[in-house]
């Protein structure tokens, strides 16, 4: 019973479905203002989950999702970068 521990779940902002942690992908706004990839989940600044699949990776840049979850500008490289990073995370 002492070695069971439970799955973190997180929410992707765009499908809105509750998955594992390891399963999303963590883009964080720095309290600098910079908007980046955050692979240990542990940076400080406002955070958003998406699905490392990039059907909804492209979803998200069609409709600009992550800029209004992060209050911010995002940039296209960052979906460029999202989707290399979710090709990694398939192998």
């Amino acid at each position: 019973m002492a070695g069971m521990r439970k799955t973190p779940l997180r929410k992707c902002v765009i499908t809105n479905e509750m998955r594992p942690k390891r399963e999303l992908i963590r883009v964080v706004r720095t309290p600098d203002g910079d908007v980046q990839i955050d692979p240990t989940s542990k940076q400080s600044g406002r955070g958003a989950y998406i699905s490392a699949d990039p059907e909804v990776i492209q979803e998200a840049k069609k409709k600009n999702i992550l800029s209004r979850h992060l209050k911010t500008n995002v940039d296209a490289e960052l979906y460029d970068l999202l989707l290399a990073e979710a090709e990694g995370l398939k192998k």
